[in-house]
């Protein structure tokens, strides 16, 4: 019996052990990965869709096609011969995996570019990361991503929280005032955010933990069940549970999908990233989301 038992224990082992191990996601040929380019977008964009001269609709550059012309997303090799993603920004759009994933610690490294476009010409550069993302490309405001939770990357901003489209969350986070936005702090209770809810879109990460301009940021998001974590250079700073996506007025549970990285106008960088599997809520984040 004892050496039953010994060998489910080895298996039991093996198996938490393979749950763990990182999985890497670039390479030369975006092998994991999905392109979708939508439009290039102007000031004076409202959400409508975008019309040529003529008052006919302009058509999405579309999924997994134009991107060799246009070389929104184009694979480099960086120091160490390391597989490098860049991102022009000049084309909205995002590069989304081609699996779902549930349960896990996803990870990567990003700088700035120098270059941005039209309509964030004179504003802060910005991308973000989007998971969970389930449905169609294009679904959003600018019509380039998919229904999501955003862990944002921008200036100054990195780690604030953004509903895509009909989703919804509860953060930690101190309760506005006026026209304040919420700010997360996990020492705060959880507020309700997003589609249905009397606060919007919006939460501001806990404390600015970006690095200086061409320095490469760390960028950890931890998601086990209905919660998640926005992790940036080591800090924690924001504390998310109940993910939801809003369905005829009724929020159902949304704890799996596609990861979307997007472009928004602005260029910039990433390596490193990869993805483990997760057997519970690590045990260092547990303790934010007891009641």
């Amino acid at each position: 019996m004892k050496y039953v038992l010994a060998g489910l224990s080895m298996l039991l082992a093996s198996h938490v052990n393979a749950k763990q191990e990182w999985q890497y996601l670039l390479d030369d040929e975006l092998s994991h990965w999905d392109t979708y380019i939508s439009f290039k977008h102007n000031e004076a964009y409202d959400g409508s869709p975008p019309l040529n001269s003529d008052g006919t609709l302009i058509q999405p550059v579309g999924l997994n096609t134009g991107n060799d012309a246009l070389q929104v997303f184009t694979m480099m090799r960086g120091q160490n011969n390391e597989p490098v993603l860049r991102v022009s920004g000049e084309y909205y759009g995002g590069v989304s995996t081609r699996q779902e994933y549930e349960n896990y610690h996803f990870t990567l490294q990003f700088k700035w570019g120098d270059k941005k476009w039209q309509p964030r010409l004179n504003k802060l550069k910005d991308s973000g990361i989007l998971y969970h993302a389930i449905g169609e490309h294009g679904q959003d405001y600018y019509r380039s991503w998919m229904i999501s939770q955003e862990f944002q990357i921008m200036q100054g901003h990195i780690g604030d929280y953004w509903n895509q489209m009909t989703t919804a969350i509860d953060v930690r986070a101190f309760m506005p005032e006026y026209i304040m936005n919420p700010v997360a702090d996990e020492t705060q209770p959880f507020i309700p955010v997003g589609e249905g809810e009397s606060i919007k879109g919006l939460v501001l990460r806990k404390e600015n933990h970006e690095k200086p301009h061409g320095q490469w940021n760390t960028l950890d998001l931890i998601t086990f069940g209905d919660k998640s974590v926005h992790i940036v250079n080591g800090e924690v700073v924001m504390v998310l549970l109940n993910s939801r996506n809003v369905v005829d007025g009724k929020p159902v549970p949304l704890t799996k999908g596609k990861i979307q990285l997007q472009s928004e106008a602005a260029e910039l960088f990433y390596k490193g990233i990869a993805i483990k599997s997760l057997a519970a809520m690590p045990a260092q984040y547990a303790h934010f989301f007891d009641q």
